[in-house]
């Protein structure tokens, strides 16, 4: 396809997508299925109709953005920002909190934001969240707000009952969440946009800025450094905190979050960002979205009854050391959970589970060499690992390797599918 490098051209002018980090083969499939559509043979005719149609530059933009979603994915982010914006609202009871989901592909983000806020007691007339995308077919799914099986991932689903409503193609987003969130189209890297939005107290931007160039990269942070209210909080992805920390912006030290905030006056620019990440899956396509478990990750010990031949007995039921050591890291305490994960080897003997939680400890405390080394080991274990093909993707992209992160990528989302995987 002669034609390939210039309209791979045109889609990063249009919304940075770059081919060198997403692939040939996924550009030129989109590609090919527009000229189908079209009923043309001749790639140099549909450049020509791309370079002369914004319609048709939407319509491969449409393609190109590869949604990969899910409720609460991510939920240190969500649960930090509920938590901020309760000790806001205490402080200031009048404010209205305003929230940005950018891009917010097809809702489960912005949607997720509503439910964390709402179970953390923050009342609907207390918060707004405006939630952005350049894909309009994801748009009109997040409104449509109906969402199948792929979108409810892990083992806390109790959101899903208080949040959700049973219906034909599987739950429906109860009204009073979809009235919290406002959608609309939008393109990061058009010149007028969002120039004149008011300034927002929580914007999540989350795994897109590692798709751009650094010069686009730079664009981006500078517009975000602009929607954000003095005393703001950015979130971005796992590979992405180098990009943002700079002489505006320092990590705002919330464990497992990857938050930025502005720097005080007469601190350090060139300071250094803590590297965390996110104890959920990472990476997806730069289709442009998030999550948070209302129930806490390790479940209070309490007498529960035992059945059996003495019901007069009872038990404590004590979390895993997997459990135990998952809930040290939220808290930041690193050196202590990798212990427990250390503990769990040598005593339960290897397991995926454990392998990807050591991974993420390393991941959190700065040592990609040996998260990877770990990510690896439990996709030895478990090939269909999805978080732990999407952390590994991330890593290999913050280390240059597109290539192999494509490839973990594209793994992942084979995945999603019921039955397979496979080693690489």
């Amino acid at each position: 396809m002669k034609s390939l490098p210039q309209i791979a051209g045109k889609l990063k002018a249009a919304m940075g997508l770059d081919m060198a980090t997403v692939g040939a083969r996924l550009i030129e499939r989109v590609v090919r299925e527009r000229m189908s559509v079209l009923e043309l043979d001749d790639d140099s005719l549909y450049l020509a109709r791309l370079l002369s149609s914004q319609t048709e530059l939407q319509a491969l933009i449409e393609l190109a953005v590869v949604p990969e979603t899910w409720f609460f994915r991510d939920r240190e982010a969500m649960l930090a920002v509920a938590r901020l914006a309760c000790e806001r609202l205490a402080k200031r009871p009048g404010e209205v909190i305003r929230i940005l989901s950018l891009p917010c592909s097809t809702g489960e983000e912005p949607y997720s934001l509503a439910m964390a806020l709402r179970d953390a007691g923050v009342m609907p007339a207390q918060f707004q969240i405006d939630a952005i995308d350049i894909r309009t077919r994801s748009l009109e799914m997040a409104i449509q707000g109906v969402y199948g099986r792929n979108s409810f991932r892990g083992r806390d689903l109790g959101f899903r009952d208080r949040h959700f409503l049973p219906c034909e193609g599987g739950w429906e987003v109860h009204e009073q969440i979809r009235r919290q969130v406002r959608f609309a189209p939008g393109n990061l890297l058009a010149p007028d946009f969002m120039r004149q939005a008011q300034p927002y107290h929580f914007i999540l931007c989350r795994n897109v800025l590692i798709y751009f160039e650094r010069n686009v990269q730079q664009q981006v942070v500078a517009l975000l450094e602009n929607l954000m209210a003095e005393d703001a909080h950015l979130f971005v992805g796992p590979a992405e905190g180098g990009i943002v920390l700079g002489p505006s912006l320092e990590s705002a030290g919330i464990p497992l979050a990857f938050g930025f905030r502005r720097r005080k006056a007469g601190t350090m620019a060139a300071a250094q960002t803590a590297r965390v990440a996110p104890l959920q899956p990472a990476v997806a396509m730069p289709g442009w979205a998030s999550a948070v478990p209302s129930e806490p990750l390790v479940p209070p010990t309490r007498p529960t009854a035992v059945s059996g031949a003495d019901d007069s007995r009872a038990c404590v039921a004590q979390p895993s050391l997997l459990q135990q050591a998952r809930a040290l890291a939220d808290r930041g305490q690193l050196e202590r959970a990798g212990s427990l994960c250390e503990q769990a080897v040598q005593e339960q003997g290897p397991s995926a589970e454990a392998f990807y939680l050591q991974g993420l400890i390393f991941d959190a405390d700065g040592n990609a060499a040996q998260a990877q080394r770990c990510y690896r080991k439990a996709l030895y274990l478990d090939p269909a690992h999805q978080a732990a093909l999407l952390h590994l993707a991330a890593l290999l992209q913050a280390q240059g390797d597109a290539a192999g992160a494509q490839r973990m990528r594209l793994r992942a989302q084979r995945t999603s599918q019921p039955g397979e995987g496979g080693h690489e």
